[in-house]
């Protein structure tokens, strides 16, 4: 029993780190040469408390790179890692700038507490490096136009950049070496720091499809949408209730109250319809009682003999009335 209390007392320290009031996204995602944003939040309970960015995937060995008590880790622009704090949302911001392939690993989101037990978020950063775009589809209505963004890391800055119709080479528009291409249709434009735009104006319905957007051996597919011009109104068309409107809202509520309601009554009945059947057994058996109040044994005995009375039908053969 003591060893049990000691053990107790000794756990005490580690409580709020299984409470885990410190949360953050399980993995972050940035590109090499750029920089990463990862917010951490807290418990209300920590907004005085010190915060820290740390390098590494275990309480023991963990590096600490920025903490809010340091001021100069505090300038977002200029710092490799640098921390914010904002107590009033309970939440504080760690910056990563110009990411390299080495600072792929795990970090953690920490809030010192003063029982050395510090309550610790983990979270896993990947650096990448190649080209992605901001969004995978797009899409314009016939006649506008549309932009696609496309991102590359830092070693594809001066590379030629390229946007070709997916499964058609020779649709392929470059850059070159100015680092912009222009005609009626299409507008590309590379801003040289790790992302170059692509217009599509006046579109058209066979313009859609996918694309793909390139940077050296690297490439990010996008996909191109074109709704037809709308030129004509047309009547409003009624449509169901959506989730958004009451009545949907509580539609499913209302039939498992429906539902319950009914099965109670089943029960209920069932439940009524026994007490009824049992109400007038127990009157036939003390009107049997009452005709031999002396001999429980020829009270049986009539019992029996109801079940086994001779009935003859129109044909004269005997059958047996059952009750």
């Amino acid at each position: 029993m003591q060893r049990l209390f000691i053990l107790t007392l000794s756990l005490i320290p580690w409580i709020p780190a299984v409470l885990c009031w410190v949360t953050t996204q399980k993995e972050f995602i940035g590109p090499e040469g750029g920089s990463l944003t990862v917010q951490c939040r807290y418990g209300s309970h920590y907004a005085d408390h010190v915060k820290y960015w740390c390098h590494g995937g275990t309480r023991i060995y963990c590096e600490i790179l920025a903490r809010t008590d340091e001021t100069f880790s505090a300038n977002p622009s200029k710092d490799k890692v640098s921390i914010f704090d904002d107590p009033a949302r309970f939440m504080f911001t760690v910056t990563m700038n110009d990411l390299k392939e080495t600072d792929s690993g795990w970090y953690s989101c920490g809030v010192e507490l003063a029982s050395g037990a510090d309550d610790i978020a983990y979270t896993e950063v990947k650096v990448s490096h190649g080209v992605s775009v901001v969004n995978s589809m797009v899409s314009g209505e016939e006649g506008s136009s549309l932009t696609v963004q496309c991102l590359y890391t830092q070693r594809f800055r001066l590379s030629e950049k390229k946007w070709c119709r997916s499964g058609d080479p020779s649709s392929c528009l470059s850059t070159g070496s100015k680092g912009s291409y222009e005609d009626a249709s299409v507008d590309i434009s590379d801003d040289r720091t790790g992302a170059f735009t692509v217009t599509l104006k006046k579109l058209q319905m066979k313009d859609a499809g996918w694309y793909l957007c390139s940077a050296g051996q690297q490439q990010a597919a996008v996909q191109v949408q074109v709704r037809p011009h709308a030129s004509t109104k047309t009547e409003p068309v009624t449509t169901p209730p959506t989730p958004s409107q009451p009545w949907y809202r509580f539609r499913y509520m209302l039939e498992s109250i429906v539902g319950c309601s009914s099965l109670l009554l089943l029960v209920g009945l069932a439940v009524l319809a026994r007490k009824i059947q049992r109400k007038e057994a127990s009157s036939r058996f003390k009107e049997t009682e009452e005709i031999f109040p002396d001999n429980p044994k020829g009270m049986r005995n009539l019992q029996r003999s109801k079940e086994h009375i001779i009935k003859f039908d129109n044909k004269g053969t005997m059958n047996p009335l059952t009750y």
